[in-house]
């Protein structure tokens, strides 16, 4: 796969496309482990942010899981642009947010204890969001 590939080069920016253009694949078993190693991008945080924003603008379970197994292992610095990410996609509407946080309460209960934690982590983000749009 040609994303892998981008994904390691030593240019930030191509890794940051790797990861926007990975996220589209989440699904897929073999972009797993590369889309965790962008998330946790060693090199830059820009990375990190333009990967989680990715995987977590799928709104899927997929994506959730991705964000929520790095947020599981990451230090305070990723922790803190993964956070970023998260602001950014759920504050706006909270119908997404509530349905982002009913995904994190199922994959609290997974059977990878990464995802588990990082859901955990996660619900508690996204708890303390107040979105711009609600239902009328």
């Amino acid at each position: 796969m040609a994303l892998r590939e981008l994904g390691r080069s030593h240019d930030y920016r191509d890794r940051a496309d790797a990861g926007h253009g990975l996220a589209g694949f989440a699904e897929m078993e073999e972009a797993l482990g590369p889309l965790l190693e962008l998330v946790l991008d060693s090199g830059d945080t820009f990375v990190t942010r333009v990967t989680a924003e990715a995987a977590l603008r799928r709104k899927d379970r997929f994506g959730l899981a991705v964000v929520a197994s790095a947020l599981a292992v990451a230090d305070s610095n990723h922790s803190d642009w993964i956070h970023t990410a998260i602001l950014d996609v759920f504050s706006v509407s909270s119908e997404d947010r509530d349905d982002a946080m009913q995904l994190c309460e199922e994959m609290v209960r997974d059977d990878d204890d990464r995802v588990a934690l990082g859901a955990r982590q996660l619900h508690e983000i996204l708890a303390e969001i107040d979105p711009v749009l609600r239902p009328v």
